[in-house]
């Protein structure tokens, strides 16, 4: 995953996969999602991203433990 933030626009886009998006779906105001033709998501895209969230939780990272093994 990489992570991208332009200040001039206010947005913030994870992108998820070098995959190239063929459509883009809007799931809430100023979050857009892009996805192939088989609908697998490929970038997150967040407008006004500072107003919505903290910037600096862009560059932190926390994961479940059990997520990554796939245990309970």
């Amino acid at each position: 995953m990489k992570i991208y933030y332009d200040e001039e626009v206010d947005a913030a886009y994870l992108q998820l996969s070098d995959e190239i998006p063929t459509g883009t779906v809007e799931v809430s105001d100023g979050v857009n999602l892009d996805r192939t033709e088989e609908g697998r998501i490929v970038g997150i895209e967040i407008l006004d991203a500072s107003k919505n969230f903290p910037l600096q939780s862009l560059f932190s990272c926390e994961y479940e433990p059990k997520l990554m093994t796939g245990t309970d």
